[in-house]
């Protein structure tokens, strides 16, 4: 029985670790079909999209029938708890990817991004992808350093996200308001990301340590995200 109950542990951090494969994925994929305007590239993230769903589906109730029957306590418990937090995080994570495609495909078969902002979105389509499959190593692993390393990283989000705000607040914008709130929308999805990416590395921290990750050395806000209307 307690090697079974160890290996339901282990299936359940798996599958938190393919969750952020599909996260990555999904958002290496939106940002290439944001910026080609490819709308059939779009379309199959915002459907892969349910995949995601479906395996935070599976976490929580495996980690509900682990609750009630097995009763964990200690570190056991904070990793069957916490699990089930971190499932929603890259659950949220897919979510977002998909905002970033459904602007593709709305504004197909024009490009939402215009020329001079290419750059910038294709460095955060890297910083975001780069983010959460260190995660997923730091899940495995319960890595610690790899998780306060994780917030600095995201410190690069932070950068491009208010450069690009700055651009679009600017009295020399060139473009018209619906451009505006698009890329508005569309820096606060990213930005968004890599937030959730942190949520996921410093419930790592509490896993390990007790202690949560600002506590830590790291620290960062609980988030909250903004999607489209017909999201």
């Amino acid at each position: 029985m307690r090697k079974a109950y160890h290996e339901e542990l282990d299936r359940i951090a798996e599958s938190l670790v393919e969750m952020t494969h599909l996260a990555a994925s999904a958002m290496s994929r939106a940002t290439t079909a944001l910026l080609d305007a490819d709308v059939h590239l779009a379309d199959s993230v915002i459907t892969a999209d349910a995949d995601i769903d479906a395996r935070r589906e599976q976490i929580d109730l495996l980690s509900f029938d682990l609750l009630a029957l097995q009763q964990p306590v200690a570190t056991d418990l904070r990793v069957v708890v916490t699990s089930m937090r971190m499932s929603s995080d890259i659950e949220r994570m897919g979510d977002l990817a998909r905002h970033v495609a459904k602007v593709a495909r709305l504004r197909y078969p024009a490009s939402a991004v215009p020329p001079e902002l290419r750059g910038t979105f294709r460095e955060m389509g890297s910083v975001a992808e780069l983010i959460v499959e260190k995660v997923g190593s730091v899940i495995a692993r319960r890595d610690v350093e790899g998780a306060l390393e994780v917030a600095r990283d995201d410190d690069a989000m932070d950068r491009l996200h208010r450069d690009l705000f700055a651009q679009v607040t600017s009295s020399e914008w060139p473009h018209d308001t619906e451009t505006a709130v698009d890329i508005t929308l569309l820096g606060r999805y990213y930005e968004r990301f890599a937030d959730h990416a942190v949520s996921v590395a410093e419930r790592v921290v509490w896993i390990v340590t007790g202690e949560w990750g600002d506590e830590a050395g790291g620290g960062h806000d609980e988030v909250a995200d903004t999607a489209p209307a017909g999201a």
